[in-house]
């Protein structure tokens, strides 16, 4: 069956944030990764929202929302903010799956507001325990590059090919349609700049991270990682699901950074599956049933 998706604009905090939402049921809500925005959920939203209302947003100074040069740009604040948007579409609980700095974001909203978390996903989380990509942000973080870099790679079409293809387990599977998608975002004034501000307070990020971890302790977590990532390491998941206490951590074989593009079916099978054993809403609708 074929679920409608709307395209829908909020105020959050001042900032109009764009988001997709479909189906009806329990609230899911989807937050993209660093440089993403709600396309990256175009597979999966429909699968979810089967039996379920799926809100895929556009995090402010990502995607089509708003970018403002004085947007804060610290985790806890895009958490904070998070929040907000949950306030103002009238979800007041839900379960997150969260990508990459998306995942990282929904677990500091959970620390924030446990009782609004229902249960987490989290897809290859970006964590402090991950060794890939230190050079990388060290290299962000220099006054010289993080004042070019935007500059330098808007206009530059090959960026946004090999960004994209280093996400992939396998990189045929980038269709045109999906650079076309990102790079119509990518090259929006804001975009790369907000994504640059937000690798400048990585480190002190990812310790009040680390720190908020053991505020889980009595929200279902999954850890969903492909076995090809070459954007978070997958070694870090070991670590993260003792800290987080677990549940269940997948690997869906050979796909990369972004599972949920690359192997739609199994990822919102495995989704839907660790809802069913987990989730409280899920528990009481089969008591009902």
């Amino acid at each position: 069956m074929q679920v409608a998706t709307t395209d829908e604009w909020v105020k959050v905090g001042g900032l109009q944030v764009r988001f997709q939402r479909a189906g009806s049921g329990p609230a899911m809500l989807l937050i993209h990764g660093l440089l993403g925005y709600s396309f990256s959920w175009r597979f999966a939203l429909p699968l979810l929202s089967r039996d379920r209302e799926v809100v895929a947003l556009d995090m402010p100074g990502s995607g089509f929302s708003e970018c403002a040069a004085g947007i804060d740009c610290r985790l806890n604040s895009a958490a904070r903010r998070l929040l907000v948007f949950m306030d103002a579409v009238g979800i007041r609980s839900a379960d997150l799956v969260g990508s990459s700095y998306g995942g990282s974001t929904a677990l500091m909203a959970a620390a924030l507001e446990p009782t609004r978390v229902r249960s987490l996903v989290l897809v290859s989380p970006a964590n402090p325990w991950s060794r890939i990509g230190r050079k990388r942000l060290a290299l962000l973080n220099s006054p010289g590059i993080r004042s070019i870099f935007p500059l330098i790679a808007r206009p530059l079409e090959p960026f946004y090919a090999f960004f994209i293809r280093r996400m992939y387990g396998n990189p045929m599977r980038m269709t045109g349609e999906t650079l076309r998608g990102y790079r119509t975002v990518l090259a929006r004034p804001g975009v790369l700049e907000h994504a640059v501000k937000i690798v400048q307070t990585w480190h002190a990020d990812m310790d009040e991270w680390a720190a908020a971890v053991p505020k889980l302790r009595n929200t279902p977590v999954m850890l969903v990682w492909g076995s090809k990532d070459r954007v978070v390491d997958f070694t870090s998941a070991e670590i993260l699901g003792r800290r987080v206490q677990a549940r269940e951590i997948a690997v869906i074989h050979g796909a990369g950074h972004l599972p949920y593009e690359e192997a739609p079916e199994e990822f919102s099978r495995m989704v839907i599956d660790f809802l069913a054993q987990y989730s409280p809403v899920e528990a009481a609708r089969r008591e009902v049933t």
